[in-house]
């Protein structure tokens, strides 16, 4: 089986080609936030993303014959986990999402790219909204507000499977929690093969992270939305997007963070990673309650995961919780793979979005 995978991030374009099981081309297409900002809102980034992946496959001279084309899922409503076959419902549900993310661009990529092949399928898989919440996890004290979770769902279920296999057991016989490190930074905790709690790492709860502001304080903020000097659209850039790092020291890159702290010896750049740290480290250890002290590992992911200080200094402040694992990078294209690879051969059950 020829299966394209295309993984839009709020950061990067990620793609693969796969035969099979076996990858045959990978590409991380780099997005710095200047040029994001050139687009007012996600969707208007669809034609730009869709040629970027249309040009690199040309150029690798990989012909268009897919049997499959998978995309990242987007956030339009909770769902269950799982293969969901992209219809138009899920495609204007993604273009109307109330929760903006590059990932909503997923399906409709795919889509734009396999409606064009003969016989060519669509998929995407584990959507960011993937809920197994607890009943406790969805309540807050007010009752004009229901917690939801937005989180790394493809990564962090592949890394805990991985993970699992390394240790020659089974991750549903596992509590674990996992912290994605990326654009937004999404903290899970994993009981016996459900995510009982987790942060929507989105638009509002956990720590700051490159591109968002986390959890704030609500009067503070309440506050500022009524002061008359920002527009709604402005203030929702600056809880997700134009926030966090980006906000403080200028860029999303981490690469430019780190070369700054190592090279240009900036004590602000320092300051504000090791606070992003600080926060990082809280949140694991409240996911930690969750389970109740019962935690087999915390295992640190994702893309920013590789930068060793970083995670070397989140490790100080948790590995008293569980021993401490780090899986940097994201497993996110082989896992949508496979996905689409199982889709295809019947062997797991493709679901229908309603």
């Amino acid at each position: 089986m020829h299966i394209l995978v295309v993984n839009p991030g709020s950061t990067s374009t990620k793609i693969a080609v796969f035969h099979d099981e076996k990858p045959i081309f990978h590409k991380s297409i780099s997005h710095p936030a200047e040029e994001i900002a050139k687009f007012p809102t996600i969707i208007d980034q669809l034609d730009f993303r869709t040629q970027l992946v249309r040009d690199e496959i040309t150029r690798q001279g990989i012909p268009f014959d897919f049997d499959a084309v998978v995309g990242r899922g987007g956030l339009a409503k909770p769902m269950e986990g799982g293969v969901y076959e992209v219809n138009q419902k899920m495609i204007d549900d993604m273009r109307n999402a109330t929760h903006q993310h590059a990932c909503d661009l997923g399906c409709i990529i795919a889509n734009q790219i396999a409606s064009q092949i003969d016989g060519c399928r669509c998929y995407i898989a584990d959507p960011g909204v993937t809920d197994e919440l607890n009943d406790y996890a969805r309540v807050c004290g007010s009752p004009l507000i229901k917690r939801i979770c937005i989180w790394h769902a493809l990564n962090q279920r592949a890394i805990a499977r991985r993970f699992a296999k390394d240790q020659g057991k089974r991750y549903e016989d596992l509590n674990l929690i996992i912290c994605h490190l990326g654009g937004g930074i999404s903290v899970t905790a994993h009981e016996h093969g459900r995510a009982t709690d987790a942060n929507n790492s989105l638009d509002g709860e956990g720590t700051f992270s490159p591109e968002r502001a986390g959890t704030l304080p609500a009067g503070d903020l309440i506050r500022l939305c009524f002061s008359g000097k920002f527009t709604q659209e402005q203030l929702l850039k600056r809880i997700a997007g134009k926030a966090g790092l980006t906000a403080l020291l200028g860029t999303n890159d981490m690469r430019e963070v780190e070369r700054r702290i190592n090279e240009d010896h900036d004590k602000d750049a320092k300051f504000y990673v090791d606070a992003m740290v600080y926060h990082t480290a809280k949140c694991i250890a409240a996911q930690g309650a969750v389970l109740c002290g019962k935690v087999d590992a915390v295992i640190i992911t994702g893309g920013i995961a590789r930068w060793k200080y970083l995670v070397d200094e989140i490790t100080k402040r948790v590995d008293w919780i569980a021993p401490t694992y780090c899986y940097p990078g994201e497993d996110e294209l082989e896992a949508l793979a496979l996905n689409a690879l199982a889709a295809l051969n019947g062997t797991v059950q493709v679901k229908q979005y309603v």
